[in-house]
């Protein structure tokens, strides 16, 4: 592995790809400190750095004498303490599927709102949610044109942020805003209703240096299931 003067941050990020990809699973126990040394290569104290970034971002536990255990392997982990409105569906009594509608780069005019960071040239993907087989939830994520090297299946089959963080996009940061809105007759026809206002969600993703990565159009049937946030304390 290459030294620098943030060798533990590697590790760490190395370690979090790893949880991410399912090689460690929830539930599961890291490697023992005296693998995990040998396996990077590196000093003990590296390797506990990298253990104790971990452990501040909730990604996993240390406990004395019973090794490390993986708690979480959510990408977006540490920005919010609230599970999101899709897990909470999920996990509940609904039977909840996923269908890509679309998958390709776009161009940008000017006056679009993600023009100065994306450029003129996007990947547009778009998602539609169903609940109980019923359309629900209509997403429009614009990201960044390099996204397309993901193949279709991908999408479909993995989490938008954890391509993400495979592509080598941070988030750090998150920003939602939520309006009342008339559907179009288009959005009506995907969403299969003749309803005319929706919730609409609008999430800007950023990095630590302010890079927008994700721009995100989201519309809900709330006619079929009210919007809800649950909080962990």
């Amino acid at each position: 592995m290459r030294r620098t003067r943030v060798l533990y941050l590697e590790v760490a990020d190395k370690i979090k790809e790893d949880i991410f990809s399912g090689k460690y699973p929830v539930g599961s126990m890291l490697p023992t400190e005296n693998e995990l040394e040998e396996m990077f290569q590196v000093s003990k104290i590296t390797v506990r750095k990298a253990i104790e970034l971990l452990a501040s971002d909730e990604y996993v536990e240390k406990k004395s004498g019973r090794g490390t255990t993986v708690l979480s392997n959510r990408p977006y982990n540490r920005l919010s303490k609230a599970a999101s409105f899709t897990q909470i569906l999920e996990n509940s009594q609904y039977d909840v599927r996923k269908e890509t509608l679309e998958l390709k780069r776009i161009e940008l005019p000017k006056e679009a709102p993600m023009y100065s960071f994306f450029g003129n040239q996007a990947t547009c993907f778009k998602r539609l949610y169903y609940l109980n087989d019923k359309p629900y939830i209509y997403f429009t994520h614009y990201l960044p044109k390099e996204m397309l090297a993901f193949s279709r299946k991908e999408f479909d089959e993995e989490s938008l942020y954890r391509l993400l963080t495979k592509k080598g996009y941070a988030i750090d940061s998150f920003s939602d805003d939520f309006s009342a809105v008339f559907l179009t007759d288009e959005e009506k026809r995907v969403l299969k209703t003749d309803v005319q206002l929706g919730i609409k969600r609008i999430r800007q993703s950023t990095t630590q240096m302010g890079e927008m990565i994700e721009y995100s159009e989201a519309l809900y049937h709330t006619e079929l299931h009210p919007y809800h946030i649950d909080y962990e304390t």
